[in-house]
């Protein structure tokens, strides 16, 4: 069973790449990528957080600043890298 610092990161997670994609708008393809691109930068972030000992905004085990930061650059990616260019035909 997962515990109670998985269960908020995962739920925070999930909201910050839900209001990205209300933002944003698109499909059910694109909510479903920026879920995962927001529950991976999530964890990047605070990964990086616990690697460089950083306790901004700290609730419990979860550095909350910088796994939000790294959520939304996560999200920018994917916005960045999923959205269609044109193809320079006419």
């Amino acid at each position: 069973m997962p515990g109670p610092n998985f269960v908020f990161a995962f739920m925070v997670a999930t909201l910050i790449g839900a209001a990205f994609h209300l933002i944003v708008g698109g499909g059910a393809r694109q909510l479903a990528l920026y879920l995962l691109s927001g529950w991976i930068g999530f964890t990047l972030g605070q990964s990086l957080g616990n690697v460089l000992n950083a306790s901004i905004l700290q609730i419990g085990e979860i550095n909350i600043v910088l796994a939000s930061v790294g959520a939304l650059l996560a999200l920018i990616a994917a916005r960045v890298f999923s959205s269609e260019r044109p193809t320079g035909r006419a």
